[in-house]
């Protein structure tokens, strides 16, 4: 794709300005204390900036724009249920986290079951969160293999390195403050995308009318099976285009993900007191949703007005003739950033494309931080006297952590270059909540009352579960058997604890 100059400098500008928020807040970061949770000295805003710099990321923007270019409104449910996840974190849990007096969810889990609880919900959130830092880094390349003559592994090596300048200098500080701006960027952008699709399409229904005389009763639209008006107001309008239990499983995913997740507790925690920390989530609660409806009245646009080469390849075949004047992707990742490049003004679109980027760049840095922190203080600090004793050394281990993770993130990333980026972030969402949700939520409020064994073996087997119900063709989403699973268990283990509690005071 030809970039102009007002391009190349509308992008070069944002990410520049990104890092240097980066390196400025660096010099806030005097301890690991600072690091991993910024002293408590954060305010709503930088509350809310480091949750929206880790959610609103590739899977909120670019893989909606993905999803929505093939199933329209039911992309709303990574953005709708981080939003309703952030409003049940804000009035449910982020006063309990700050009482808890722990710095990880897994430190909640440790406190009622055991350490042994603790390390094994670690290295299954750590591979949780891991799946998603892929899906990151997955959507940095195909952002910059759209707009620059990159291969892929190219692309995702100055990926990680910019995530390395994005948090491995300022920790949530450098997550907050670039959240923030990343925030405002964003916003610019999906309002200005927005406003510029509703007009160039006439509105919602001119959308809609566009993309049935494109596919309705053509050979492009057979091969989606949409060849009725009714299928393809069934595709695009309704939130359950995909199935009602996959969808709304979807949205339970990123609901639970939310709440399970150490980067968005670890923002919880950098709060200097509970209404800041509250005030910060119901900011991002309110933030997000409108950024996923900007993005797929973008997939829907380009929809109507783009073909991707497997559908060029598939005309071939049939022998059929290629529609004129469509835009060719390569990938149905490419739809927000061919967006960004061909229908907005130059220096707009190159900011745009800054921030897109930046926008991925800041999720994949907040988990990477997150898992790291799951580590550093779940594991290797319990092993280290010198990692548990010395905050120089935390700090230090902390850094070098994310690398690691970065690295082999972009390994797997460059093994899997066509995956969809939704997938694996709902994927991901889902693993998280079943491995920490249920246990978590008894070492809150059921303190003593479930055996540790019990939760100790709905560690393991949930997250067991929703892998294995992802190779199984079950008729709903895998995360409902994961969740069944771990509370049949957790049941199970209330249930013994309270006959246990009886025998004692029998005898």
């Amino acid at each position: 794709m030809h970039l102009s100059a007002l391009h190349v400098v509308g992008l070069v500008a944002t990410i520049l300005l990104i890092i240097g928020i980066g390196v400025y807040s660096g010099r806030k970061v005097k301890s690991a204390a600072d690091f991993s949770s910024g002293g408590g000295k954060a305010g709503s805003w930088i509350v809310c900036g480091a949750i929206m710099g880790t959610l609103v990321s590739s899977q909120a923007t670019i893989g909606t724009a993905q999803l929505a270019f093939s199933y329209g409104m039911s992309a709303w449910w990574f953005t709708l249920g981080s939003g309703i996840g952030c409003l049940i974190l804000a009035l449910g849990y982020a006063a309990p986290f700050r009482r808890s007096g722990c710095k990880t969810l897994l430190q909640i889990v440790s406190q009622e079951y055991g350490p042994t609880a603790e390390t094994a919900g670690s290295i299954f959130c750590s591979i949780g969160i891991f799946i998603s830092v892929v899906a990151q880094i997955l959507g940095a390349t195909a952002l910059l293999t759209t707009i620059f003559p990159l291969n892929h592994l190219s692309a995702a090596l100055i990926s990680i390195a910019l995530m390395a300048f994005y948090v491995i200098f300022g920790g949530v500080w450098g997550a907050g403050m670039g959240g923030v701006a990343k925030l405002i960027l964003l916003y610019v952008s999906a309002i200005v995308g927005g406003i510029l699709v509703y007009g160039l399409a006439h509105g919602f229904s001119g959308l809609l009318e566009t993309l049935e005389s494109l596919l309705v009763n053509s050979p492009l639209g057979s091969l989606s099976d949409l060849t009725t008006t009714e299928s393809l107001h069934q595709r695009f309008t309704s939130l359950v285009a995909r199935g009602a239990s996959k969808d709304i499983g979807s949205g339970l995913s990123l609901i639970l993900g939310v709440l399970s997740t150490q980067t968005y507790a670890q923002a919880i925690w950098s709060a200097k007191s509970d209404s800041t920390a509250r005030k910060g989530a119901l900011l991002s609660a309110l933030l997000i949703p409108p950024i996923g409806i900007a993005c797929i009245l973008i997939g829907l646009y380009m929809r109507g007005h783009c073909i991707t080469a497997d559908e060029v390849a598939a005309l071939q075949a049939m022998g059929q003739a290629i529609p004129e004047g469509l835009i060719q992707l390569d990938s149905t990742a490419q739809v927000f950033p061919v967006f960004a490049a061909t229908f907005l003004p130059h220096l707009m679109g190159g900011i745009v494309l800054g921030t897109l980027f930046i926008t991925v760049v800041g999720g994949g840095s907040g988990l990477a931080l997150g898992m790291a922190s799951i580590l550093v203080t779940d594991i290797f600090a319990r092993k280290s006297k010198r990692v548990k004793e010395s905050s120089r050394t935390n700090l230090i281990v902390t850094r070098s952590t994310i690398m690691v993770i970065l690295v082999a993130a972009v390994i797997v990333a460059v093994l899997v270059p066509g995956a969809m980026i939704n997938d694996f972030g709902f994927l991901s969402m889902g693993l998280r909540g079943a491995v920490v949700f249920l246990p978590m939520c008894g070492g809150l409020w059921l303190k003593g009352k479930i055996p540790g064994r019990y939760a100790l073996v709905s560690i393991f087997a949930g997250p067991i579960a929703v892998l294995a119900g992802n190779f199984l063709p079950l008729p709903f989403d895998a995360l409902f058997l994961g969740m069944a699973v771990c509370l049949v268990i957790l049941a199970v283990g209330l249930a013994a604890g309270k006959h246990n509690s009886a025998n004692v005071s029998t005898h």
